[in-house]
This record gives structure tokens, C-alpha cells and sequence, in this order.
């Protein structure tokens, strides 16, 4: 799934980077189109939302259980996930798919990561 716009409620999930410098790849076209904030990583920033994929696995995992979380909190939203850090940050997949078990039900996650979950 490409997303190209946003419906009334939706969020689009990008990864970001730890200076919230929104250069390349989704986290671009969130600063561009979906008014993320540039110098800010991590959360929702306008139409979207960020998860740090730059600075290690570990911090990736902390950041992603932390959307879960908020995306818990926020029924009346829908987080359209795209295939965060398996852009720019060089991951695969299979690495990271796993951080987003447990999504809820408004969480739309790629196709690549439901296949692994």
C-alpha cells in the first residue's frame, strides 16, 4: 500500500531520525505533506506520527512500543504504518515486523510486516 493522502483521522507513521531531521524517504513526505515537525523524532507531529529507526534496534523496539501504546490510547485514529526502517535505516522486515505484534485494530500495517506476524 502506498499512501499518497490521508483521510479524515488518519495518521501516517514514518521513520525518523534522533535529530528529527526530516531529509529522505517517508520522513520527507511527512514534513512535506502530513506537517511533521522538523527537530522533533518521535511521536505525532500533525498528520502523522515518528519512530526513531536511526539510532539502533533497541531504541527502534522502545520507540515502536510506545506508538503501540499511544495508537491504543487514540481508538478514534487510524495509524497507516508504513515499512518504517526498512528504508533508509537499512532494515529488513524480519527484523523489525515483530515490533509491531500486538497492533490494535486502528493500526494498518504493511503487508510485509502482517505476512511475518
Amino acid at each position: 500500500m502506498q499512501i499518497t493522502s490521508l483521510a479524515p483521522g488518519e495518521v501516517f507513521v514514518f521513520g525518523s531520525n534522533a535529530a528529527g531531521a526530516h531529509g529522505g524517504g517517508a520522513a520527507r513526505f511527512a514534513h512535506d505533506r502530513f506537517g511533521a515537525v522538523w527537530g522533533q523524532s518521535e511521536g505525532l507531529q500533525g498528520r502523522s506520527y515518528g519512530i526513531d529507526t536511526m539510532s539502533g534496534l533497541a531504541v527502534f523496539q522502545d520507540q515502536a512500543a510506545r506508538f503501540l501504546a499511544f495508537a491504543a490510547d487514540h481508538p478514534e485514529l487510524r495509524f497507516l504504518v508504513t515499512e518504517v526502517g526498512c528504508g533508509i535505516a537499512g532494515y529488513r522486515p524480519q527484523q523489525v515486523a515483530g515490533f509491531f505484534a500486538g497492533a490494535g485494530d486502528n493500526v494498518v500495517l504493511p503487508e510485509s510486516f502482517r505476512a511475518l506476524l
